[in-house]
């Protein structure tokens, strides 16, 4: 583990312990990274459609401090967390603006290995929601995979450490779940 990830760590369980000056410490600290995630993830969106990156990281931000009661294990952990919470943020306003705009344009989420982009796939986050909600239905930790790799940017070993499976499974449950969802969107189309 690097000094950077032991000091998060160590921020993240004092703030589980109710240390709010370890919240305080960990904001900074984790700030460049929540942003550098949003511009990778909104990087692949209409820009006239999406939030700025700060907006996201904002948003992110607040629900995350209003978690309650969560055990941050480790920064993987507190990553993955941030990686649903940003699919969730994305899909509200997805949701606000076709529900405003009856049917308008949703926002443009790809998923593969490198930007978490699959050629072909180029369906609006609802969709890609609603596939990813019937996944968790069967699979719930084939979904977490799928949000830390296409919505935190983590590499599998990252993903392995939050979830505490090996790489391998990593590797495994995301080439399953991105077949199933391509599937499940094409299904949908």
């Amino acid at each position: 583990m690097s000094a950077e990830s032991a000091d998060v760590t160590a921020l993240l369980l004092r703030w589980s312990a109710g240390d709010s000056d370890a919240l305080e410490a960990l904001t900074p600290v984790v700030y460049d990274d929540l942003k550098r995630l949003a511009r990778g993830v909104l990087a692949r969106e209409r820009p006239h459609q999406s939030p700025s990156p700060t907006t996201l990281v904002h948003e992110v931000y607040l629900r995350l401090v209003d978690q309650r009661k969560v055990q941050w294990k480790n920064r993987a952990y507190f990553f993955g967390a941030a990686a649903h919470i940003m699919r969730r943020v994305l899909v509200d306003q997805a949701r606000a603006r076709a529900s405003g705009k009856r049917g308008g344009s949703a926002v443009q989420i790809a998923i593969d290995e490198t930007t978490a982009t699959v050629a072909g796939l180029s369906e609006g986050i609802l969709d890609i929601d609603a596939a990813l909600e019937r996944l968790g239905s069967v699979d719930e930790r084939k979904v977490r995979v799928v949000e830390m790799k296409c919505f935190a940017g983590m590499t599998n070993q990252e993903v392995a450490e939050a979830l505490s499976i090996s790489d391998a499974t990593v590797e495994r449950d995301w080439k399953m779940a991105r077949a199933w969802l391509i599937r499940a969107v094409q299904a949908g189309a």
